[in-house]
């Protein structure tokens, strides 16, 4: 095509001479040399346009070559996924025709199972016959030899086994009664050390004490100040102690008010953040770190309320329920376990048909005293109960609130005891000491292996179940229930633990046999 565009330009070029030899004859020499020059610029003006077309043709030729190239590359993709497909329709074709065998064989092997099955219920069937032969033979027998019925035999036998418990009972009253008297002493003492355990417990030092870390220990002398004037004057408006030992990039903040303690580590945080550490400094940043902690609080109260649904509370209640977000029990934070036992208490009260708000709210502030039992004397739940009836609670409220660690009355009472229980007593919701919480599991399993037929015990759900495996030709079935009561009155006796511990016997029979 190129050299078509080139033929073509030279014959314009030609034709083009042609007619200026053509015009020179009959003009003379100026008109001459002007069809000359004329001539010379439109073979340059043709000798571009032929170089123009001559390009254009090559781009042409190179972007038809380019997609060629694709088409091609397009082209073997293709036939390699073609391919590639194509062997795996073969080899699920091949794994469908090996299943399709394999069901086959199983098909044979179940038919030939359930003809094995059909011989050994037959077989079974008549060893049942022949053991309902023997046992009335050994019936006959034995009522000739005894010279009684069965049902004389067995009433023979349970008169004298209810003689004989009645016997039991009445040593076992008598030994309980002489048992009180002697443990009353040893009992109010253990009274009088779980009141102290609420000042001294296994926690102590997780509740009274807060670390704060600091940037390096050269901010230890600037807290310290001069002569110490500027710890003393954060000891003296914040409330609390500040230890400054060796420990490395940190300090202590002691204090028995978890409020207090709160504050004093958010305003140490702000003095090493801004660096200006002096007496001055340290009061105002006190006093606006306990504004905002007071907004915290209050703020706690009100997102409870709002979840729970409970209104119409005195605002001083509330902040009281705010408080309790800074304090722990065995380390449970109260307000989540308020919270908790809230809706409990709700699901309780509508599957047994009582207030459910009631209940809800009563949840709520069950542990209310706890948030003011550091400044007041006393339980916390009398003191609960005096602070709601001091701002506006119902009788019934005040009386569950107080009930719930003394004896209850009325249901909403037993409500909130039983939920205050579930909360506090799930696995994970509280702490205890680890070598305590071992060794009671240890003490469980060994209590358990202690009794005759036991083959090995496992302690589940953190101690609050003791499975227990027994020989089957040792224990019979008949005294699995005696067995299991023996073992939970025995964990009665010698354990000490928080709800309740469930005993599971299990009795199997494995029979084994060799395939050759």
């Amino acid at each position: 095509m190129t050299v078509l565009y080139i033929i073509i330009g030279v014959a314009i070029g030609l034709a083009i001479g042609l007619g200026i030899l053509f015009v020179l004859r009959r003009k003379s020499v100026d008109e001459v040399g002007e069809a000359a020059e004329k001539a010379s610029k439109l073979l340059k003006e043709a000798d571009v346009k032929a170089e123009a077309i001559r390009k254009n043709a090559a781009l042409e030729a190179r972007e038809i070559e380019s997609r060629a190239h694709e088409f091609e590359n397009d082209t073997k993709q293709r036939r390699l996924e073609l391919q590639a497909t194509e062997q795996r329709l073969i080899k699920k074709d091949e794994n469908i025709e090996r299943k399709g065998d394999l069901l086959t064989a199983k098909e044979l092997d179940l038919q030939t199972r359930e003809k094995k099955a059909e011989t050994n219920e037959e077989r079974a069937k008549k060893l049942a016959e022949d053991y309902e032969r023997l046992n009335q033979t050994a019936t006959e027998t034995l009522q000739r030899i005894a010279g009684m019925s069965a049902d004389e035999a067995k009433t023979a036998l349970i008169t004298e086994m209810v003689g004989e418990a009645k016997l039991e009972a009445a040593k076992e009253l008598v030994a309980l009664e002489e048992e009180t008297k002697d443990t009353a002493e040893a009992t109010a003492k253990k009274i009088i050390s779980s009141a102290l355990s609420r000042y001294a417990g296994e926690y102590v030092a997780e509740q009274v004490v807060t670390v704060v870390p600091l940037p390096n220990d050269e901010m230890k002398g600037r807290i310290i100040g001069r002569e110490g004037r500027n710890i003393r004057a954060f000891e003296a408006a914040a409330g609390v102690d500040l230890i400054i030992d060796d420990t490395p990039e940190a300090i202590v903040i002691s204090g028995f008010s978890a409020v207090r303690r709160e504050i004093a580590r958010l305003a140490l945080q702000k003095l090493i953040q801004d660096g200006r550490i002096h007496p001055t400094r340290i009061e105002e940043v006190l006093e606006k770190t306990r504004a905002e902690v007071d907004a915290l609080i209050k703020q706690a109260g009100e997102r409870a309320t709002m979840e729970l649904n409970v209104y119409g509370l005195n605002p001083e209640l509330v902040k009281l329920i705010g408080r309790l977000r800074y304090r722990t029990s065995y380390g449970q934070n109260v307000l989540a376990h308020s919270i908790e036992v809230s809706y409990m208490a709700g699901l309780l009260a509508g599957e047994l048909g009582q207030n459910v708000k009631e209940a809800r709210r009563t949840g709520l502030l069950h542990d209310i005293g706890k948030a003011a039992d550091q400044e007041q004397e006393g339980p916390h739940h009398v003191i609960g109960a005096a602070l709601a009836k001091k701002y506006g609670e119902s009788p019934a409220v005040v009386a569950a609130i107080q009930a719930h660690h003394e004896r209850p009355e009325t249901v909403l009472d037993h409500i909130i005891i039983a939920a205050d229980a579930i909360s506090g007593a799930r696995p994970g919701a509280r702490r205890e000491l680890l070598e305590s919480y071992l060794k009671r599991l240890e003490d469980l399993e060994n209590i358990s292996k202690s009794f005759k037929g036991v083959v090995e015990a496992f302690a589940f759900q953190a101690g609050r179940e003791i499975r227990v495996l027994v020989a089957p030709d040792k224990v019979s079935d008949e005294q699995l229930k005696v067995l299991s009561n023996d073992i939970a009155k025995k964990i009665e006796q010698e354990l000490t633990y928080p709800g309740r511990i469930k005993v599971a016997v299990i009795r199997q029979t494995r029979v084994e046999a060799i395939a050759k």
